[in-house]
């Protein structure tokens, strides 16, 4: 990723959502509000696949309830819940909804 320096000009706009998508995961172990902006913009830009945008969501959810914003963290579990259509994400979308409890 460190080899594409202006992505806006080098990638298609999916290739873009996906370069956001990447970047805004590797940096959500470090820097989560930076990562936040990174998969805003995935979502934006949109992406191919419906499990990659429920993980984006899902992500986000995180990102929220990290930052005590219970009812958009709600909010985008449940549309990450949609589009997870073959179940792959259930586990980690349960164990956020517990933690969402607390909050």
């Amino acid at each position: 990723m460190d080899y594409i320096k202006n992505p806006e000009t080098a990638l298609t706009v999916k290739q873009q959502g996906y370069y956001n998508y990447l970047h805004g995961i590797m940096l959500s172990q470090t820097n989560i509000t930076q990562a936040e902006k990174y998969l805003r913009k995935a979502v934006k830009l949109g992406l191919s696949m419906d499990h990659d945008m429920a993980m984006v969501k899902l992500q986000l959810a995180g990102i929220s309830m990290t930052k005590r914003r219970k009812r958009e963290a709600t909010n985008l579990m449940a549309e990450a819940k949609k589009l997870d259509k073959n179940g792959m994400l259930k586990e980690q979308m349960q164990m956020m909804k517990q933690q969402l409890k607390k909050i």
